[in-house]
């Protein structure tokens, strides 16, 4: 007796068929699982059993031996279950094996026979359909997030007993037909707005500067001066995301497990921010089994590093390849896998260790000695991959009195829409590159080229504040999205001026 049917897991942020063959011996009875199973799946052996029995079937008394192929490649995860028990009802011929051709079968079962909600249902829908698949049953919870991928009948189930009665007939069920208008009418709802923040006009303007080209930003200021409440703020003067930005990023959420089972996508840019006791390996990704790490779950959003110096050094530096590629690889003995981390850094730190160097009102109590080192914990190749670094002071009581009314997030996010408009025409010819911080040396020479009036400016600022070699792109990057942000073709010499005041560290102040 023999049975054959479709499940799917997940490697990476994509997903792969596996068949689950069932096959029957008249010998002593046993309950064998082979095709490189973890220790999850092995003890899906314990759960099918209740589960069908609790169902009100009979559990044959024989040699069952489960396959899950391909073979070499090791099968994680709770959500064989379904497939393994459908797999031998069938073999049973309880189930008529006519009614599982060209569908999916997945989920976890609790012993009643009751679906338990699964990890990745996005990534498998859409290689279920890519492989032709016509069908997909899931648990209930899932669905939602399957039917996304059109073209796909997806089938959200409570229990085992109502996927075979629908199996075989016995019961209509319709398939789930996701509204994706619907889920995009919700789209980037923020309840955090600009214009909560009182002053810090200066540092407004270089958030702006930044969301506006996706340059990556340093905010230097006392405690207490707003550094967090402003990055807090970055995603709601963010454009709107794309269905395919928000299909990726659901990917990403979706086989970490930390989608919401309310939620079918993820439509709002996402907004991370770790803890600086976080190790190399949760930021970037990685384990036996890699996973994605806090800089994929921040893919098309925003990666908030605060007490940036606080960081281990180890951590801070695996961080520069995803700057610069916008994705991760993580490797092992048998695989390699890479995931999306394409996200805007925006980082905060403290002047020097006690806070105040920087402060006209408080004295610090640092020596210069202190304070080199606590600039140093940040390394120069990691700086080179950050735009804008820009002071925050800390905010007087005039304006935070003050009752004037200062501009929302969404007039601030309408300027940052025109000006990523422009810049998506500028590279729709280039392949990788969307936005001006995505600019390598060789699109900075042909898209940034200076007056003699621009050029003498910055070669003024270079020689007469002590800026860095490594300053000298990053200013000419951040010039041309000022430019963008004024529907300016040239970069004249009031955005190179402009662009030079976001280079804080690079001054002599801080290197002495």
């Amino acid at each position: 007796m023999f049975s054959k049917l479709y499940s799917s897991a997940t490697l990476g942020i994509n997903a792969y068929l596996v068949e689950v063959e069932t096959h029957f011996q008249r010998q002593v009875p046993a309950f064998t699982i082979v095709g490189l199973p973890d220790n999850v799946v092995k003890e899906s052996r314990e759960r099918v059993t209740a589960a069908i029995k609790n169902s009100g079937y009979e559990f044959p008394i024989k040699r069952i031996t489960i396959n899950l192929a391909p073979a070499n490649i090791k099968k994680e995860g709770s959500g064989f279950d379904l497939p393994i028990a459908l797999g031998i009802l069938s073999a049973s011929e309880i189930i008529k094996k006519e009614s599982l051709i060209d569908s999916v079968f997945l989920g976890e079962l609790s012993l009643d026979g009751r679906l338990r909600n699964i990890k990745g249902a996005l990534s498998i829908s859409a290689e279920a359909k890519l492989k032709g698949i016509r069908k997909i049953f899931l648990p209930i919870e899932t669905a939602n997030e399957a039917s996304i991928v059109e073209g796909i009948d997806v089938y959200g189930v409570a229990t085992l007993k109502e996927t075979v009665q629908i199996l075989n007939g016995e019961i209509e069920k319709a398939p789930i037909k996701a509204d994706t208008k619907s889920i995009f009418s919700h789209i980037n709802k923020y309840n955090l707005d600009f214009s909560d923040v009182k002053g810090q006009e200066n540092v407004k303007r270089a958030l702006e500067v930044a969301a506006a080209g996706s340059h990556n930003i340093l905010m230097i200021g006392p405690p207490g001066s707003g550094k967090t409440m402003l990055a807090k703020r970055i995603p709601s003067i963010l454009p709107p995301m794309t269905f395919e930005e928000a299909l990726e990023t659901t990917k990403i959420h979706s086989v970490a497990g930390i989608l919401p089972s309310s939620r079918a996508l993820v439509t709002e840019r996402p907004f991370r921010s770790p803890h600086h006791t976080i190790s190399d390996a949760a930021l970037i990704g990685g384990g036996t089994f890699p996973k994605p790490g806090e800089v994929s779950f921040a893919n098309h959003g925003v990666l908030f590093l605060d007490e940036l110096p606080e960081f281990k050094k180890n951590v801070l530096e695996v961080m520069r390849q995803p700057l610069e590629d916008a994705r991760v690889t993580v490797s092992r003995s048998k695989l390699s896998l890479d995931f999306p981390a394409n996200f805007m850094l925006s980082a905060a730190m403290n002047p020097c260790p006690c806070g105040f160097f920087t402060d006209p009102n408080k004295t610090c109590t640092c020596l210069p000695q202190q304070i080199q080192k606590y600039m140093s914990k940040i390394s120069g190749p990691l700086l080179d991959r950050i735009d804008i670094h820009i002071e925050v002071p800390a905010v007087k009581y005039k304006e935070l009195s003050s009752t004037v009314k200062v501009e929302t997030s969404q007039q601030i996010r309408e300027r940052v829409i025109a000006s990523r408009e422009i810049q998506y025409k500028r590279f729709e010819n280039i392949p990788d590159i969307f936005n001006n911080g995505g600019m390598s040396s060789k699109e900075v020479r042909h898209y940034c080229s200076l007056d003699s009036a621009g050029a003498e400016l910055l070669k003024m600022a270079m020689t007469k504040l002590g800026l860095s070699a490594r300053a000298y792109d990053r200013i000419l990057k951040v010039s041309r999205t000022i430019a963008d942000l004024e529907n300016s073709e040239n970069i004249l010499p009031q955005h190179i001026s402009e662009a030079i005041q976001y280079r804080s560290l690079d001054r002599e102040l801080w290197n002495h």
